[in-house]
């Protein structure tokens, strides 16, 4: 683990400048045509801190024997437009994974109601008790009113609650994407891996967008395993840092569910002393809250608010491939928590200069395991 000093623990320490025009508002033209750039964590010297390459040849730098584990959400197109009953607009963006809404349905009067968390956004102020109809099928109603237009709410609902999103939705777009999302995003927001039974994020997993089905192949032919988690990816994972102290910052909560086989194949590597990669910082989330649950590698299925920074250890993952994060947020803190801070910013500032695309829809990076 990279040692820490006082520094470390300071919001402004994880600030950098980024040129505007280095933030991708589109994905790439074809998918898996993303820049890679490799990053020996731990590097002896013996072969240089960083390399180059395109993430088509992720497979000749992934450690012999390593297993990837990736998130297999599926975006939600959980961004919705309504009116008020005074006919002024207003915005619903769906929080709770859509999964929990449908085992927590109760059937009242023909309608389905479930409990919910979203955020709400119209020109007026919003007011406890208020309703807004989202077509003829959908209704929510405000139950509490919280920080940063987050709001308890009351979902009512006829027919298939998954259809109405599907059919009336927009995908909720980062705010760092400074365009309103179109067919293509429908397609290259979401992985090729993401499955059906587990729609409900409201951001993808982004990592994940540069794998194809062919690159998924060649791993499965030079001997790479393949595992998958699910962690439903909640719209705290944009919300900046407020705290000066970040040690001081309440990391959102997130939904998590690792399937029994996975376990098994997770502590089977372990003892084998394989390498375990994790695609994206969702998925580091969903391995370390498991293990920090303190019962080892076991299934799981429930909630983690885990917060990674310099200083705290990771326990299953070894390496990662994750794209390029913000300034100031607690993404790059968790990566920040792998590699240490100094490091991942001269590698941030490499990037920089040679052109790498920022954020979700923009290039890579491979963190190798240490020696």
């Amino acid at each position: 683990m990279p040692t820490t000093n006082t520094l470390d623990f300071q919001l402004s320490s994880y600030d950098f400048p980024l040129p505007p025009e280095q933030i991708a508002q589109f994905p790439p033209e074809k998918r898996g045509n993303s820049r890679l750039l490799v990053l020996r964590n731990g590097s002896d010297g013996s072969k240089p801190l960083c390399e180059h390459s395109n993430f088509s040849e992720l497979c000749r730098f992934l450690p012999k024997g390593a297993l990837l584990v990736a998130n297999n959400s599926r975006v939600l197109q959980a961004r919705l437009f309504g009116r008020r009953a005074t006919g002024g607009k207003v915005e619903f963006l769906l929080l709770t994974p859509l999964p929990l809404l449908l085992e927590a349905q109760r059937t009242n009067a023909g309608l389905h109601e479930a409990r919910a968390v979203g955020l709400l956004r119209s020109n007026a102020r919003l007011r406890a008790g208020e309703t807004f109809n989202f077509g003829e099928t959908l209704r929510v109603r405000i139950d509490a009113l919280e920080d940063f237009g987050r709001c308890q709410v009351t979902l009512a609902w006829s027919g298939d609650l998954s259809a109405i999103f599907e059919s009336q939705g927009h995908i909720p777009l980062p705010p760092y994407i400074k365009r309103e999302d179109t067919a293509l995003d429908l397609s290259r927001y979401q992985t090729v891996y993401a499955r059906a039974d587990k729609t409900g994020s409201v951001a993808a997993p982004t990592a994940g967008l540069h794998f194809t089905d062919a690159i998924r192949a060649q791993l499965a032919r030079e001997g790479f395993a393949w595992e998958e988690v699910t962690l439903y990816v909640g719209y705290g994972t944009f919300s900046p840092v407020r705290t000066s102290d970040i040690r001081r910052h309440q990391m959102h909560s997130e939904y998590i569910e690792i399937s029994p086989s996975t376990a098994m194949a997770l502590s089977k590597a372990k003892q084998e002393g394989r390498p375990i990669i994790a695609v994206g910082t969702t998925s580091v989330r969903a391995l370390e809250g498991m293990m920090a649950k303190g019962r080892g590698i076991i299934p799981y299925q429930g909630t983690t608010d885990i917060f990674l920074y310099p200083g705290k250890s990771f326990q299953l993952v070894d390496g990662l491939i994750t794209n390029f994060h913000l300034p100031g947020s607690s993404l790059i803190m968790l990566v920040a928590a792998l590699t240490g801070r100094e490091r991942i910013l001269a590698v941030y500032q490499e990037a920089i200069l040679h052109g790498y695309r920022f954020f979700s829809y923009g290039d890579c990076m491979l963190i190798l395991p240490r020696p």
